[in-house]
């Protein structure tokens, strides 16, 4: 890109920018959002318990509490970058400049993305505070915030994208909050529903304790009678079938992409950790036969037919997916600002019913 593409390109985001911050309204928003995050802080530190267990909590619950506010307030605030223009009459005003269609999205999405990223620059004390309360691993932080700052990047660009692909803007914003709801609560919901709905027959052969005689003396059972094997069958959900759906899921992404850490037992320390474990371990396939004998106690013990598994002995069997939702995500908010350079490209040979020109 030629430099006077680019001053093209941050003359928009200027602008934007500029007509952003004229109002009270987007400070009084910032000022909400930090009391939120204090107040989540404060309260997940309480929740820890200890300094030095909280540190990694609170950092991970504070990065999670900014993409939650990030896509609740970034599509209002991007869903009707185009499309606003064209309905306020100024958009041909800015197409007949030496200002091209390119420069005009591509600046709109930086100037969207950079008042999401304003969201994070506020939770930054917070986060710096979630530091010093505690270990958070180098690699955690680096990694969980670049992530969070490219989801961030594709709600904004979804919503200019959707802004110049339809005409209406309190449906482009509707449409994004819609899309960023089919990746957030659709994913889970469709892994839920698909994986209750198909179910695989387990069969469990057991043999129980029919009578037997209790030794004070030594304290064990003797002389004891077992009953002969009965098979039993039951259905089991197969959610290792869909586990990929949640892939396509922004706080699995982010949970996902983060170095997973663990204390001395192999347990998560972080939400994270929890979320990424959760997620990882509905990959594993149920076990669908299994041979119980209640006769014998030393048949269960937690090394071998239990099936116990520690938190990091699931996050280490299992394969990350982080990097497939990322690539989906940065695909999608790619095609829709291609889709919005066609739709507001001119000349145009065709206009969509109702729209206008100035």
């Amino acid at each position: 890109m030629s430099a006077e593409y680019l001053s093209g390109v941050w003359l928009i985001v200027t602008l934007e920018l500029r007509q952003r911050v004229r109002g009270v309204a987007w400070y009084v928003l910032l000022g909400v959002f930090v009391v939120l995050v204090g107040l989540v802080t404060l309260l997940v530190w309480l929740a820890a318990g200890t300094w030095q267990a909280g540190g990694s909590l609170v950092f991970s619950a504070v990065v999670f509490f900014v993409l939650l506010l990030a896509t609740l307030v970034s599509p209002a605030l991007s869903g009707n970058a185009i499309n606003g223009d064209r309905e306020a009459g100024t958009l041909a005003t800015t197409q007949v400049t030496l200002i091209g269609t390119g420069q005009l999205i591509l600046g709109k999405f930086l100037a969207a993305w950079i008042t999401a990223l304003a969201f994070l620059a506020a939770a930054v004390p917070f986060l710096v505070t979630a530091v010093l309360l505690g270990e958070v691993a180098p690699g955690t932080i680096v990694v969980s915030l670049l992530v969070l700052a490219a989801e961030l990047g594709v709600i904004a660009a979804v919503g200019v994208g959707l802004s110049g692909i339809l005409t209406r803007p309190l449906f482009s914003i509707v449409t994004t909050y819609l899309l960023v709801a089919l990746l957030s609560l659709g994913t889970l919901i469709s892994f839920g529903l698909l994986g209750t709905a198909t179910q695989s027959t387990r069969t469990s052969v057991d043999r129980t304790v029919v009578s037997s005689t209790y030794d004070d003396e030594t304290g064990t059972q003797t002389d004891v009678v077992c009953s002969e094997p009965t098979t039993s069958t039951y259905q089991t959900p197969r959610f290792d079938y869909y586990w990929w759906i949640l892939a396509a899921n922004p706080y699995v992404v982010l949970a996902d992409a983060a170095p997973g850490e663990f204390d001395a037992r192999g347990n998560t320390v972080d939400m994270f950790g929890g979320i990424a474990v959760a997620v990882r371990s509905a990959q594993l396939p149920p076990e669908l036969y299994s041979e119980n004998n209640y006769c014998n106690p030393g048949a269960f013990t937690v090394d071998d037919s239990s099936g116990y598994r520690s938190s990091q002995e699931t996050y280490d069997s299992t394969v990350p997916s982080w990097f497939v939702g990322l690539g989906i995500h940065l695909l999608l908010g790619a095609g829709a600002l291609l889709w919005a350079w066609r739709r507001t490209n001119t000349p145009a040979r065709r206009l969509p019913t109702g729209s206008r020109i100035a």
